[in-house]
């Protein structure tokens, strides 16, 4: 399928992902404007022809809510303007951790916002590293869940760490740890949280050995970085070498950059499917790009090609 055929655009949030990622799909980034009316309305556009096109619209849906609101109108407008299919790429799915009703009265945010994106328009979706696997059955839609240990991985064997280990900071991540510490034929550790409200744990114990070793510690995303910096100084009082986490969403909210910076961490690896704060301290941050993986992954779907077949684990 030539470029022509194909027409990448993107919201505000990940206009730089979006730059990179059609960079490395070899097209260019289409033109969108936004109209912004002084009550804090917004309206964008697309700014050149998409009839009869690919439409692949990128944008990750952190906070605020603009940012999800922007990719329902620029679904909206492609397929108002005649796209042949539209295909929506949100590298950080936001309302992920409300999955389910664990307690009465609340809502199942991701299911909403699924059936949003669904009745806006879209055809397919792509995304990385989900809170939860289930989420893809929220979809009446194709959807292609992508790994950032794709990209981890490597950049782990890379390192040329000796005694590692791969660490879950809850039960939760037990299963992603697993498949990390399987593929690289180390050793697992599992820290056991307690938390009474959101935000903030209570306490944290280790299952598994760490003592002398250089502890790794996987995770979907790290917001306050509460629970992942406690796991850490657990990790550390427990006997670890080092801690490293490889986190593939930098939510990074509140206090978080502070922490990090502060903490016994020697290093936070993430991913750049939410932009970095500027104005913020990040000096122990790696971030490794997913562009050129997402402009595979569309390459492949462009050519009815296998996508599967781009995962090293999941």
């Amino acid at each position: 399928m030539a470029t022509d055929n194909v027409k990448i655009i993107s919201g505000k949030a990940t206009e730089h992902l979006a730059s990179q990622v059609a960079l490395h799909f070899g097209a260019p980034l289409g033109q969108v404007s936004l109209q912004v009316f002084s009550d804090g309305e917004f309206q964008p556009s697309i700014d050149e022809t998409v009839r009869g096109k690919e439409v692949i619209i990128i944008q990750s849906t952190f906070p605020p809510t603009d940012n999800l609101f922007e990719m329902l109108l620029l679904i909206d407008a492609a397929k108002r303007a005649s796209a042949k299919r539209i295909v929506a790429v949100l590298p950080y799915f936001g309302w992920a951790r409300q999955d389910r009703k664990d307690k009465p009265r609340v809502a199942i945010g991701a299911k909403l916002v699924a059936k949003m994106l669904t009745a806006a328009g879209v055809d397919r979706i792509i995304t990385m590293d989900l809170h939860a696997d289930q989420i893809q059955g929220f979809f009446e839609v194709p959807v292609d869940h992508l790994y950032a240990s794709t990209l981890f991985v490597p950049h782990l064997q890379n390192m040329g760490l000796d005694n590692m280990v791969i660490a879950a900071p809850d039960t939760g991540g037990t299963k992603r740890a697993n498949a990390y510490a399987k593929y690289l034929g180390v050793d697992m550790a599992i820290g056991y949280k307690q938390r009474k409200v959101a935000n903030q744990v209570e306490n944290i114990t280790v299952i598994g050995d760490v003592a002398g070793k250089n502890v790794i510690i996987v995770d979907d995303m790290v917001d306050t970085a509460g629970t992942l910096i406690k796991a850490a100084e657990v990790m550390i009082a427990n006997g670890a070498k080092s801690v490293r986490a490889m986190c593939t969403h930098a939510v990074l909210s509140g206090p978080a950059y502070e922490r990090i910076q502060n903490s016994v961490l020697t290093e936070l690896i993430v991913t750049d499917t939410i932009p970095l704060n500027p104005n913020k301290s990040h000096d122990k941050i790696h971030v490794i790009s997913v562009a050129e993986h997402f402009a595979q992954v569309l390459r492949n779907l462009m050519y009815n090609e296998s996508i599967s077949s781009l995962f090293l684990i999941s």
